[in-house]
């Protein structure tokens, strides 16, 4: 449906002509799962490959996040990924293999950083539980 379409909807509804109303803009979330904000540290390396990198998660989600690394990646590549955060007084990752769904800057020269979304391929057992409770907690303290 169309913002129009929508906004003309929702005036019926309340039985306002269109004079009477106040049109805004409404922003409907697509996405499967809700992506919460973050600041979290990753390890990662290519699928093939037993060379580790660091990256940065700025977002996260049940489907995938999105991340800042220092290397150009192609659209399709695997990598194993272990995102680490403290839970209590203990360091805690969250293990999977991700796929390079989308980037869409240029590196920033000062740092070297390439932003791409990853969604997740697979978890080793327990993962992607762990990744619930941590949504579940992090979404819970941002509320």
């Amino acid at each position: 449906m169309s913002s129009r379409k929508f906004t003309t909807a929702v005036r019926r509804k309340r039985g306002e002509s269109k004079s009477q109303s106040k049109e805004g803009v409404l922003v409907v979330e697509r996405r499967k799962y809700p992506r919460i904000s973050v600041e979290l540290p990753l390890d990662y390396s290519l699928v093939d490959s037993k060379e580790s990198h660091g990256g940065l998660v700025a977002n996260i989600s049940e489907g995938g996040l999105l991340v800042y690394l220092p290397e150009a990646l192609k659209l399709g590549t695997l990598i194993k990924i272990e995102v680490l955060f403290v839970k209590g007084l203990e360091l805690n990752s969250i293990k999977a293999i991700a796929k390079v769904v989308w980037s869409d800057l240029p590196p920033k020269e000062i740092w070297g950083e390439f932003r791409y979304g990853l969604e997740f391929q697979s978890f080793p057992k327990g993962n992607l539980q762990k990744l619930k409770r941590l949504l579940k907690e992090v979404g819970e303290t941002h509320s």
